[in-house]
């Protein structure tokens, strides 16, 4: 919900200053830990105090090993320690699970990735009949659907939840034509959640619990806690301007069900990590080789979200490296739940980090879009991005006012409106009248975000995309389309009160 949430900044901001929780060290494991593993534990650990993280779960396979340990507390009003095993939301990296029950039923034949949403769900339509009618079951699972994706209209609890949902879909308004233009959606996951259903005659939930979860004995994994019998849960925590630091949040916790296929699984840093060798592998009872490579192949239209892709597969974010290997990357926010899960297939290498506090975003930051990680336990790095001064007249294509939309929980539509403007050779993003971030390019149409003091270090990425006539006519920031030109007024909607370049369910 745009008006709730703080920006990435404005976050960071105002956590490194208080240094609002210290991190709870863990008992020591006995046996000897590599340097690496240990400088990792130590970084989370600095992390966490930093910028006020109650708690975090660590998954990692390296060196042929699994590593899982957990540090902090679930919740800093009846503090219990996070461990391997206790669970968290890990909100969008539910697609992950999404996409692959859906691969499930094309091993089957019941499902064919190139054909119509429409050959399954022939009532199925979006505000735009025609483009609708032509969007396929990859284009839904590979972000190139084109229609506006933050739809988060909750349709109530019982199993109708997901009919609902897309029924309401008809409201949505067309962005970019099928399968053309990279652009983040998740009212297309919680579609493809509604095609398994109609598909099997089961609650997406039961299936992906059926055909994923129970083969692959992820035990402490599921849609509802009583799925997890005596899970540790580890609680959202969320910033609290009224006084400076970070409170319990136990109503953020629920994720309304239209929403599950998107991101409302639950899971346990042991899980993930457990998700990912599984992906890491040959297939077995769950999914074939076949299938998981399938998964990340044939990517659609690159662009970014927060950092360059080469495009999406089946779910998966394909992340290149100057090195020439693929990350396979995938990660997910909500309020109070930020977490991150990325694999090098060719080094046989994979992380994935849970949080329970909205700082978790800046840690994660830290480990899953800066290249540390990958450069430290699998020898690549991201493409390079040198910050340039552009002239005047070399920005000026760029400039002007842009706007994007979300509808929420209740079905009221947002609008965002900022100003991108000039200074020194980059740009600056204004909203409502403040600077509140600052972007260099470092090559045609890319830019990367910068202090706004003009520092020099690599962050979040985002890019400009052309429309037909070749001119400047969308920003990529966070995976999300902004249109550049004022906004409908007639159509708009109220305007959200706060920046939020990372959008819920991420």
């Amino acid at each position: 919900m745009p008006e709730q949430q703080l920006s990435r900044r404005t976050l960071l901001g105002a956590t490194a200053a208080g240094g609002f929780v210290t991190a709870v060290p863990q008992p020591q494991r006995p046996g000897r830990v590599p340097s690496t593993v240990r400088e990792l534990e130590e970084k989370i650990q600095a992390g966490m105090e930093k910028y006020g993280i109650a708690g975090v779960g660590l998954g990692l396979w390296y060196g042929g090993k699994e590593h899982v340990r957990g540090f902090g507390v679930t919740r800093t009003d009846a503090p219990e320690d996070v461990d391997g095993d206790t669970v968290f939301r890990v909100a969008s990296t539910t697609k992950t699970f999404t996409g692959a029950a859906v691969m499930r039923l094309v091993e089957q034949g019941r499902i064919d990735l190139d054909r119509t949403v429409r050959s399954y769900l022939p009532g199925f339509r979006t505000a735009d009949a025609a483009a609708s009618s032509r969007v396929t079951v990859r284009q839904a699972l590979n972000h190139t659907a084109g229609w506006l994706g933050d739809f988060f209209l909750d349709t109530g609890d019982d199993s109708g939840a997901l009919a609902r949902y897309v029924a309401a879909m008809d409201r949505l308004p067309q962005l970019t034509p099928p399968g053309t233009v990279f652009g983040y959606n998740n009212a297309a996951l919680s579609l493809a959640g509604r095609l398994i259903e109609v598909v099997t005659r089961r609650p997406y939930e039961d299936e992906v619990r059926r055909r994923l979860l129970d083969p692959l004995h992820l035990t402490r994994s599921g849609f509802f806690l009583d799925e997890i019998p005596g899970a540790r849960v580890a609680q959202p925590h969320v910033y609290d301007p009224t006084t400076g630091g970070i409170v319990v949040a136990p109503q953020a916790w629920r994720i309304p069900r239209s929403l599950y296929p998107a991101g409302g699984l639950i899971s346990s840093a042991r899980d993930q990590i457990r998700w990912a060798r599984f992906h890491l592998g040959n297939g077995g009872r769950a999914l074939s080789g076949r299938s998981i490579r399938a998964m990340r192949s044939r990517p659609g239209p690159g662009g970014t979200l927060f950092v360059e892709l080469d495009g999406a597969g089946v779910t998966w974010m394909l992340r290149p490296t100057a090195e020439g290997p693929t990350v396979v990357q995938h990660g997910g926010d909500w309020a109070g739940q930020h977490s991150g899960l990325l694999m090098v297939p060719a080094r046989d290498f994979a992380l994935t980090v849970l949080t329970n506090s909205d700082a978790g975003t800046a840690l994660l930051d830290d480990l899953f879009i800066d290249d540390w990680a990958l450069r430290r336990f699998a020898r690549v790095s991201n493409l390079p991005a040198p910050p340039l001064t552009l002239t005047k007249a070399e920005l000026a294509p760029y400039l002007g006012t842009y706007s994007g939309q979300q509808i929420d929980l209740d079905g009221t539509v947002y609008t965002q409106e900022f100003e991108l403007v000039a200074d020194s050779g980059r740009l600056v993003l204004m909203f409502g009248g403040q600077a509140v971030d600052g972007f260099a390019f470092y090559r045609k149409d890319h830019v990367v975000d910068l202090p706004l003091n003009g520092g020099t270090e690599e962050g979040v990425r985002a890019n400009f995309v052309r429309g037909p006539d070749g001119t400047v006519q969308w920003f990529r920031l966070g995976g999300r389309l902004a249109r550049r030109g004022a906004p409908d007024t007639a159509r708009s909607g109220r305007r959200a009160t706060t920046f939020n370049p990372r959008s819920l369910l991420s």
